[in-house]
């Protein structure tokens, strides 16, 4: 059950004005907003927690170094991985899906096939788009229906044993289709490709298992978990990891340096180079408690409520075009009205006090595959509430009356 007023309490910025106007943020699948615990901890780490980790055998950098691996541990239960070494600390899913793409990319060779599909992300199509280059790869791409769905006949005709990785959305950021990662893992495996799933829209509403999924490798962000920008996690299973060369160099990633040779240090540390965010980890550990405390299953719930109810006020606008309707979504709408131009609707709600994303969504073949160039994205959050999606429809009336 969700206590919506004791939950925005925690949440300071929800009490802020925009354009003398109480802010109403709908723009979650960007970014979230921080709850007081995870700022509290970052300024904990600093004034009383703060020393370069794993180097030292001072008080403070024992304390430290303790506080960070607790935190890789938070993380393994969190996703349900089998060993905390499986879990590297990235800054994000971008740099998680480059790692991936720069160090188990190395393993490919010339006419070996990567498979993705219509609503990646750029951060998932991109970093491919390079290794495919380097290493004369092929790169296929997955249709997507109508509807905003995986098209699994186009998945299967794709699928074969040149296929070596597939790297898919769990849920897609623009449609908030949720994907059928489990069939596509098991269609993948039997041809012995591997699988990285981006769970960067996922992991602050779904329940994820990667020992249940049988993934190889699953990535997300803090910031779209509540935690802080700038940490984030690849996980990786340990055997494919050990099995991979380092992404960078330096300071950590090492066990011993001589002009003549240098050997790589164990898991986790081998892929974490310098010194990490060891205040972001925890910041990102204490983000995880804090929607766990809550839970997910009711995070979700209500979420779906949310999208329910905004979704039947939005089909009462004459020339609405919605993009997304899977039957499994996530809470984000993205949408068009008549030929209103998506930045100028973004532009006066803004002026209104409302927060929502416009643009392309860094998906712009997606954008390309509907033949536009951008739609407004509203995206749900557990502390946003139906009288907010209210005064946003209200709003939304006011910006379609002037812009018609």
């Amino acid at each position: 059950m969700i206590d919506i007023d004791k939950i925005r309490g925690e949440f300071p910025i929800l009490g802020i004005e925009i354009n003398n106007r109480a802010l109403i943020y709908l723009d979650n699948a960007a970014t979230t907003q921080k709850p007081r615990c995870v700022v509290e901890k970052i300024e904990q780490g600093y004034y009383s927690c703060n020393a370069n980790i794993h180097r030292g055998v001072h008080t403070l950098s024992q304390k430290a170094t303790m506080a960070h691996e607790e935190a890789r541990e938070t993380v393994r239960a969190f996703i349900n991985a089998a060993h905390s070494k499986e879990i590297i600390f990235t800054r994000g899913t971008t740099e998680s899906i480059n790692l991936v793409a720069s160090s188990f990319g190395e393993s490919l060779n010339e006419g070996d096939e990567i498979l993705i599909s219509t609503m990646e992300h750029h951060a998932n199509i991109v970093p491919w788009q390079i290794l495919a280059q380097r290493r004369s790869l092929k790169l296929n791409v997955i249709n997507i229906t109508s509807s905003g769905e995986l098209d699994m006949d186009s998945f299967r005709s794709l699928l074969s044993e040149k296929t070596k990785l597939v790297a898919i959305a769990h849920v897609s950021n623009v449609l908030g289709t949720i994907n059928p990662i489990s069939d596509i893992i098991e269609a993948a495996h039997l041809v012995g490709a591997k699988v990285l799933v981006d769970g960067a829209q996922s992991i602050a509403h779904l329940p994820t298992d990667v020992q249940s999924l049988d993934v190889d490798f699953y990535v997300f962000s803090g910031h779209k978990l509540y935690a802080p920008n700038g940490i984030g996690v690849l996980y990786g299973k340990a055997d494919l990891l050990d099995s991979m060369p380092p992404y960078q160099s330096g300071g950590e990633m090492i066990s011993r340096v001589t002009f003549e040779k240098t050997t790589y240090n164990e898991l986790p540390f081998k892929f974490e180079a310098g010194t990490p965010d060891y205040i972001g980890s925890t910041a990102l550990a204490e983000a995880i408690r804090y929607v766990q405390s809550i839970g997910l299953d009711n995070i979700s719930k209500y979420e779906d409520e949310l999208l329910e109810y905004c979704m039947s006020k939005l089909v009462e606008f004459d020339n609405i075009r919605f993009f997304g309707t899977a039957k499994h979504k996530s809470a984000v709408i993205s949408f068009l009205i008549g030929n209103i131009h998506h930045y100028d609707m973004g532009m006066l709600l803004d002026k209104l006090g409302i927060a929502v994303r416009t643009g392309h969504h860094c998906a712009q073949p997606l954008m390309q595959h509907f033949g536009i160039e951008g739609t407004v994205r509203a995206s749900f959050s557990f502390y946003n509430t139906k009288s907010e999606i209210d005064k946003f429809i209200e709003a939304l009336k006011r910006v379609v009356t002037i812009l018609e």
